[in-house]
């Protein structure tokens, strides 16, 4: 693929590395810059990619821009014990109308995705993840979207797409390769009752900001089943993030949204990792850019430790338990590598048996030897029937 439409990044961030430790992550990822040009993709693990895109942000005029304060922070860290080979490509320019922006969005996904390479994406608005979504046309299979926000943004199909309304479009549109959305940190009085109500009949999972907050350990297997992650800054309180327009006081903790990313990048499917919204014009002390180049440095973090066991390469490594409940049993299986659990979902229709293999909690086993059926897995049944 031709990336010479790529912007590259700013001359100073580029500069700015020079004088960074050998050990800083400015020394160690390679950058697409004016100098040196397009890094060589080969052997790449991440790709980081901002999008100079917020015409369709809703009430953030100004997102898209300014992605420097954020790389600078981000060059400034230090790796952990990394294998991963990490490449800046700059930044997608905004095009003459917005669908030129996705079409560009959508094509450089696609490729890298074919390519092992998973994006990382710095918006812009959060419409972006239509054509992150859109990007996985291409790739012939089904996806589980996972978006952290305070609202849904459904929206309606006759609606233009914004970042208020591209999930009518992602559930609506044809072709439709979407299994499963879960919305983690939804604030009920952002939402109406009409759309609470229609993402349960759509056998979608939504998560209260309050219930993550508590237990922030509950985002694990969510992530565990997800393809794309999109985070809308706005998510975060506006103590933490104040670099949106949209903020609001009440929110996840800097600490929470970056134990999000970590959970995010462990993730063996996780594919497409993007964080939206951010306006620079906001941003006091550089203190949302701080933090967006944190989430960044979790979800690389977390990628290091993936432990590569979705899907089964072998039943030899789970233990497996059987669990009778009510007219039907639940195998369960354990990982031998991490403790991790999962939850077989069978439904059989005329004498043709569909199986999906969905990750859960040791709660969710214990509840079933209860007698209590799992929701995630009546979910998935559903959708399977």
């Amino acid at each position: 693929m031709n990336f010479d439409f790529l912007l590259p990044v700013e001359d100073a961030d580029a500069a700015h590395t020079t004088m960074l430790s050998n050990q800083s992550l400015g020394k160690s990822i390679y950058i697409h810059s004016k100098k040196n040009g397009l890094p060589d993709i080969k052997d790449a693990h991440i790709a980081i990619i901002g999008v100079h895109e917020g015409r369709r942000a809703v009430d953030n005029f100004g997102t898209g821009n300014n992605f420097s304060i954020i790389r600078k922070y981000l060059y400034q860290l230090f790796p952990g014990n990394w294998f991963s080979k990490i490449v800046d490509l700059g930044n997608i320019p905004q095009g003459n109308d917005e669908d030129d922006t996705y079409f560009a969005v959508q094509e450089i996904i696609t490729y890298l995705i074919k390519k092992n390479i998973i994006p990382i994406i710095i918006g812009g608005g959060q419409d972006l993840t239509y054509a992150n979504y859109r990007a996985y046309d291409k790739l012939e299979q089904t996806v589980n979207l996972t978006v952290v926000d305070t609202k849904f943004n459904l929206g309606n199909i006759e609606e233009e797409i914004s970042s208020e309304s591209f999930l009518s479009k992602i559930v609506m549109e044809k072709p439709s390769n979407l299994f499963n959305y879960t919305n983690i940190g939804y604030q009920t009085f952002f939402n109406s009752q009409e759309e609470i109500d229609l993402l349960e009949k759509l056998h979608f999972d939504s998560y209260r900001l309050g219930e993550i907050a508590n237990d922030v350990k509950l985002v694990e297997p969510i992530m565990r089943d997800t393809d794309i992650v999109s985070i809308d800054i706005g998510a975060i309180r506006r103590s933490e993030a104040p670099a949106n327009k949209n903020a609001v006081p009440n929110g996840f903790y800097g600490e929470a949204i970056c134990a999000i990313s970590r959970y995010a990048g462990i993730s063996d499917k996780v594919s497409l990792f993007g964080i939206y919204e951010y306006n620079a014009k906001l941003d006091e002390k550089d203190q949302t850019a701080h933090l967006i180049a944190q989430m960044i440095w979790y979800f690389i973090e977390g990628y290091n430790f993936r432990i590569n066991e979705y899907p089964f390469t072998s039943k030899k490594d789970y233990k497996k338990y059987i669990v009778p409940i009510e007219d039907t049993t639940i195998n369960f299986y354990k990982s031998n590598k991490s403790d991790r659990w999962w939850m077989e979902v069978e439904h059989h229709h005329n004498k043709v048996t569909k199986r999906a293999l969905i990750p859960c909690t040791y709660q969710d086993y214990l509840r079933a030897g209860n007698q209590v059926i799992p929701e995630r897995w009546w979910k998935t049944f559903r959708k399977l029937n």
